[in-house]
């Protein structure tokens, strides 16, 4: 298949950065000028000129740092707090006048900008960590401190909190479309992909069944063969199992959604190494996989696969054993409830955990049935399936009613499943 990609990017964040490298700039510039106009008033003006150049040499070498999150460390936001801090306790070795008005600091509004930079790297925690640090050294710096300087410390306390709380929810609203534009791409796949096999191979498929059965003898049974495969087709169809898009790991470029067909690898896979791991996935054992891929190939004639149409992603173990309990329920319903008894798949993605549900239309399982099978040695119920769910922290719940079928619930907690 033709490798096709399309890529959308979008960024809430970025612009932020910009804005902070400006600032930083004109506000180092603002506090060089600053000191040229007001060096006479200086007892020594040699200490304020030498932090200044340390600024201005700092600022201009951190550029790069402050231009996206992921060149902006932890390393260098603590070094860079250290310097405004330093700045502003100089204040008073400078001009020991300082303490006595509410004149500017060495670093005057520079500050704010290393203060901002906490704000949207780690959001308003960080940024409430960072201005309470200012506001320490402010009114140390002023020995007694002014109703003016409570105001200003206030000021940039409350400013950089809802700056960071504001960075917080664009970041959650860039996820959120990020995750809205993945399932319009995944749709439009699925729509394509429904057309052409529709014109083509299901069509095919609803015309053997329909010969076959009119025939009857070997050629129904070729028949009924062709319509399991259609309908287990018009399944994976409908289901959408298609590469999902990605989601670029670079906090600083935004959202990336990507579209990718990848040829076929040797083994039938999909992707690159036969591989349906997510974008970032670990190696095999420690990444994850599409929980669908597993649950699919079970759709039939008589079994029904429900999904949400959007990946739901499980550590490859977990994933593995859920799909083994579900193909020991269905075991079960194969040989206790016949073979013309129907079943359905249901697959549910929550926050916190992924529900399966296995539901058939069987005669049920008679009261204190499983208790026997269990003190005889047949553990299809308690090894296969409770046993598998037990070892992954979730829990597998059966509700019978004779006469009436069986529902088996797998539940499985996302916490513990990663462990």
């Amino acid at each position: 298949m033709a490798r096709r990609e399309r890529v959308v990017r979008m960024s809430v964040e970025q612009p932020l950065w910009r804005a902070l490298t400006a600032y930083r700039v004109l506000t180092m510039v603002y506090a060089d000028l600053l000191f040229v106009v007001t060096r006479d008033d200086f007892e020594r003006p040699w200490v304020a000129a030498a932090f200044l150049a340390v600024l201005t040499v700092w600022t201009l070498a951190s550029l790069p740092k402050v231009a996206g999150a992921a060149r902006c460390t932890r390393r260098f936001l603590a070094v860079d707090l250290t310097v405004a801090l330093v700045g502003i306790l100089l204040t008073p070795v400078a001009d020991a006048h300082a303490q006595l008005q509410d004149g500017p600091t060495l670093p005057s509004i520079w500050t704010a900008g290393a203060v901002l930079a906490y704000a949207i790297k780690g959001g308003w925690r960080w940024a409430g960590f960072a201005s309470s640090l200012v506001a320490v050294a402010n009114i140390v710096e002023r020995g007694e401190p002014s109703r003016d300087t409570f105001h200003n410390v206030l000021l940039v306390w409350v400013a950089s909190i809802a700056i960071g709380y504001v960075v917080e929810v664009a970041r959650a609203s860039e996820r959120t479309l990020a995750r809205a534009l993945e399932i319009e791409a995944t749709t439009r796949e699925r729509e394509r992909l429904a057309r052409d096999i529709h014109d083509s191979v299901l069509q095919v498929l609803a015309m053997v069944q329909r010969r076959g059965t009119a025939l009857g003898g070997e050629a129904a049974e070729l028949g009924r063969m062709a319509g399991e495969q259609e309908v287990a087709l018009r399944t994976l169809v409908a289901g959408g199992l298609v590469r999902p898009s990605h989601v670029c790991e670079d906090a600083s470029q935004g959202a990336v959604v990507r579209l990718v067909d990848e040829p076929d690898g040797p083994d039938g896979t999909q992707g690159p190494g036969g591989s349906d791991e997510p974008h970032g996935a670990g190696s095999a054992g420690t990444g994850e996989r599409d929980l669908r891929s597993l649950l699919a190939p079970h759709a039939g004639a008589l079994v029904t696969f429900a999904e949400p149409g959007a990946p739901v992603w499980l550590p490859r173990r977990a994933a593995a054993e859920l799909a083994a309990a579900v193909g020991a329920a269905l075991d079960n319903v194969r040989r206790h409830a016949g073979p013309d008894a129907r079943a359905w798949i249901l697959v549910e993605d929550w926050v916190d955990e992924v529900v399966v549900t296995v539901r058939d239309d069987g005669p049920g399982i008679p009261e204190g049935r499983l208790a026997q099978a269990e003190s005889e040695g047949r553990l299809g119920v308690a090894q296969s399936i409770r046993g598998r769910l037990r070892d992954l922290g979730g829990t597998a719940e059966l509700v019978t009613v004779p006469g009436q079928g069986t529902e088996v619930e797998l539940k499985v907690p996302r916490g513990k499943a990663r462990r």
